[in-house]
C-alpha cells in the first residue's frame, strides 16, 4: 500500500469523540509494550505518529489514525502490565471492550504478539474474545529483529499452537528496525479487510 498522508484525526474515551464519517477502521492490539506503536508508524511510514515508550501503558486513549483519507488504524490502549493505578487501567479496559463491541466501522483486527515469547494468559484471553465476536484477525508477530533469523519458525509455531490458529489464519513476523513483514501485512489487510 502507498501510504500518501496518515494523521492524526481523532482522540477519544467515549463514542461522542470517535469519527463519525463511517470509514472502516482497523484496530491495533496487543499486550503493553508489545511494540504497538513502532508497528504503526513503520507500517504508515512516519518517525513519531504514534507516541511510542519504554514505559509500558503509555497509550491511554483511542487513537485514530487517518490513511489516504480512505480508512482508520485504530491504536487502542495495551493489555495487561501498565504503571497506572488499578481504576484507571480497569477504565481502559472499559472502553476498550466498549469500543471493540459496539463499534460498527470496525472491520478487523491486527493482534501483536511478542515473537519472542510464548502468547500469555492475556494474550490468549484477547485472541478467543476477538474470535468469540467473530473479527477477522491478523497476528502480527512483532520483535523479530531481536531473535535469529534462525528461531523464526520455531517461534511463529509455538504462537500458532498456544492460540489455536488454524490454516486459513495469517501470522505476520515483524520487524519495527528494518520494517521486514510491512509489504506482508499491508497486503493481507488489504485483502482481507477489503481495503
Amino acid at each position: 500500500m502507498e501510504i500518501k498522508e496518515a494523521v492524526l484525526s481523532a482522540v477519544g474515551v467515549n463514542f461522542s469523540q470517535y469519527p463519525s464519517d463511517g470509514k472502516p477502521e482497523i484496530a491495533f492490539v496487543g499486550k503493553s509494550n508489545v511494540g504497538k506503536s513502532t508497528l504503526i508508524n513503520t507500517m504508515v511510514e512516519r518517525k513519531s505518529l504514534a507516541r511510542t515508550s519504554s514505559q509500558p501503558g503509555k497509550t491511554r486513549t483511542i487513537n485514530f489514525y487517518g490513511i489516504n483519507n480512505e480508512f482508520y488504524i485504530v491504536d487502542v490502549p495495551g493489555y495487561g502490565y501498565a504503571k497506572a493505578p488499578k481504576s484507571e487501567i480497569e477504565r481502559w479496559s472499559r472502553m476498550t471492550e466498549e469500543y471493540m463491541q459496539k463499534r460498527q466501522t470496525l472491520v478487523g483486527v491486527v493482534l501483536l504478539i511478542d515473537i519472542r515469547h510464548e502468547p500469555g494468559e492475556n494474550d490468549r484471553i484477547m485472541y478467543d474474545w476477538l474470535k468469540h465476536y467473530g473479527y477477522k484477525i491478523i497476528i502480527a508477530a512483532t520483535k523479530k529483529d531481536k531473535i535469529k533469523r534462525s528461531q523464526i519458525k520455531k517461534n511463529v509455531s509455538i504462537i500458532k499452537k498456544s492460540l489455536g490458529l488454524g490454516n486459513d489464519d495469517f501470522i505476520v513476523p515483524y520487524s519495527g528496525v528494518d520494517k521486514s513483514g510491512k509489504e506482508e501485512l499491508w497486503d493481507i489487510i488489504e485483502k482481507e479487510f477489503n481495503l
